[in-house]
């Protein structure tokens, strides 16, 4: 009333700083994370209104959680029906909406032994999209409940080598290359590996030092996220792949160092027997 202008501003300031966070990175061992935001208060009043709504009629439905867990299980049930609205025409253009329930999708990659992953023996799971750890037990949750659609990926041996004369690479080697690298190859980049590029280590139409061009196979391939593909195309970075998971980098500058499986060390300014500035590749 006495200074509009201001009021104004904390008002504009106040819809600037709205937000939601899924803290998926911050996933518990129980499979649990923590939400939060700052909303306008009439998107709040209806997110409260439906979260309400569909808690009671969990419990209509034959629920015997209390409240609290059953508003939780709400948010996810509204967000896969939101997921499965189809408001787009053959054109693109927005239609009128078909609810359907998104089925909540969990794709298994097994890499534990049978008891490991039997009710006798209590094991542990990586969630690829977070890289966080959870128990078997809440995976058997998920895959147990009725709304889940379960998906069972073929067996790959990530030992296993792989080849191909073609330059594009194959799923199954690409699917191979993500399991057993979870981030891009370059030191301390920590971007998810499937959301990187697939690189041939040693160039697919240039020779290698024994003369041959790079293969297309599991020991020539590395997933580099673009920032660090480029580098390593058109930079003095080089690299060797030497096993299923260890790259070998040499920098500009003549350091050395170690990635392995997500965790970067630095081996030597110039190892034994080393010598001269490095190979471009």
């Amino acid at each position: 009333m006495f200074d509009p202008n201001a009021a104004e501003k904390a008002r504009l300031a106040a819809a600037e700083s709205r937000r939601f966070n899924v803290h998926t990175e911050g996933a518990n061992h129980d499979g649990t994370i923590h939400v939060e935001g700052d909303l306008d208060l009439a998107d709040a009043l209806d997110l409260e209104a439906a979260i309400a709504q569909r808690a009671e009629e969990l419990r209509q439905l034959g629920s015997i959680e209390s409240l609290d867990v059953r508003r939780s299980i709400a948010a996810g049930d509204i967000a896969r029906r939101c997921l499965g609205l189809d408001q787009a025409t053959e054109d693109g253009s927005a239609s009128g909406t078909t609810s359907v329930v998104k089925p909540r999708r969990v794709v298994i990659h097994v890499h534990l032994s049978a008891a490991a992953i039997s009710r006798d023996e209590a094991g542990v799971a990586h969630v690829d999209e977070t890289r966080s750890v959870i128990s078997t037990d809440q995976v058997r949750d998920w895959c147990g409940n009725p709304d889940t659609e379960v998906v069972i990926k073929p067996i790959i041996d990530l030992d296993d080598h792989h080849h191909t004369d073609a330059y594009a690479i194959p799923d199954r080697m690409a699917e191979q290359l993500h399991l057993t690298q979870p981030s891009c190859a370059f030191p301390w980049c920590d971007r998810p590996s499937r959301r990187c590029d697939t690189d041939h280590v040693t160039a697919h139409d240039k020779s290698g030092s024994d003369g041959n061009a790079g293969p297309t196979c599991s020991c020539n391939l590395a997933p580099l996220c673009r920032r660090h593909h480029r580098a390593k195309t058109h930079t003095a970075w080089t690299y060797d792949k030497t096993d299923t998971a260890t790259y070998l980098w040499r920098s500009p500058h003549g350091l050395h160092l170690v990635k392995h499986r997500g965790e970067t060390r630095l081996v030597t300014a110039h190892p034994p027997g080393v010598t001269g500035s490095p190979r471009r590749r």
